[in-house]
């Protein structure tokens, strides 16, 4: 009697106990009453690349790919998302029936997902962008909202060097501003991005005045520990519609596990419930 194996995805990292993807996706697989499984792994640097082209053969259909590995991943990959290839990083990869692997990078979507449902209205369309940070996180935003059609991206960054390889790379849309004229260039911007760490928990506050914002102006922050960071509570007080970064990682999640596991997951409250409290 022929038995089929159940699906199996992951995600890779080193160290990987931080991550929140297993509950994430442990949700949507006992929601949807799917027989699979999602597994977290500790590949260390030297044997990253043995590990990672095992896992097809283990059964695997996919995974995660975190820290310290975006980048690193990408020579492993037959074949690149253009989005992917133009971040230069990937978070996730799809194993092929043909044994090629399938590289893509999804944080965008999941950014631009997120203030599609909790900021109703939102365009990137709607005016000047204003992104606070130059690092891997603010390439995949840039890129997306190049994509959905933004008419100017504003880029501040502490070290003004990584933001003008930003220009570089993106053209004529995007503007470098010096990180102390960052609070200024809130002027006119319909979507202000904090993309760096400053917030998180244990690190220093990202302390900015919004008092240049548009009140129509929406602040969104990719930290989601804690959930409402300095940033996004000081935008709030000075009236701007905020967005938490969780959302971000609950969509970027999406792509990967319709891949997987043959299903579309829905981003609900009860996600974000199960999320928070891994």
């Amino acid at each position: 009697m022929k038995t089929t194996s159940p699906p199996l995805a992951g995600v890779v990292g080193w160290p990987i106990g931080y991550s929140r993807s297993p509950a994430l996706h442990g949700h949507w697989l006992k929601r949807y009453g799917i027989a699979g499984y999602y597994i977290p792994m500790d590949i260390a640097p030297q044997d990253f690349e043995n590990g990672v082209r095992s896992l097809p053969r283990l059964g695997f259909r996919g995974i995660n790919v975190t820290l310290p590995y975006k980048q690193t991943v990408l020579p492993l990959a037959d074949k690149i998302s253009d989005r992917a290839a133009l971040i230069g990083a990937a978070n996730t990869l799809i194993f092929r029936e043909d044994g090629g692997i399938y590289a893509d990078n999804t944080d965008g979507y999941g950014f631009i997902e997120n203030l599609r449902q909790n900021a109703p209205g939102w365009s990137a369309r709607n005016g000047p962008c204003l992104v606070l940070g130059a690092g891997g996180a603010a390439r995949g935003i840039v890129s997306a909202l190049i994509t959905e059609g933004a008419p100017e991206i504003r880029i501040a960054n502490r070290t003004r060097q990584r933001a003008e390889i930003l220009k570089d790379q993106y053209g004529a849309r995007i503007n470098v501003i010096d990180w102390n004229r960052a609070a200024d260039a809130m002027a006119g911007a319909m979507t202000i991005i904090n993309t760096t760490s400053l917030g998180m928990a244990g690190q220093p506050e990202l302390n900015i005045s919004f008092a240049a914002a548009p009140g129509s102006a929406i602040a969104t922050d990719i930290v989601y520990n804690p959930l409402v960071t300095p940033f996004l509570r000081e935008a709030a007080s000075a009236g701007l519609v905020t967005v938490d970064g969780l959302g971000m990682l609950l969509h970027q999640a999406v792509p990967g596990f319709r891949q997987w596991f043959d299903h579309s997951p829905e981003v609900d409250a009860a996600l974000r419930q199960a999320v928070l409290a891994a």
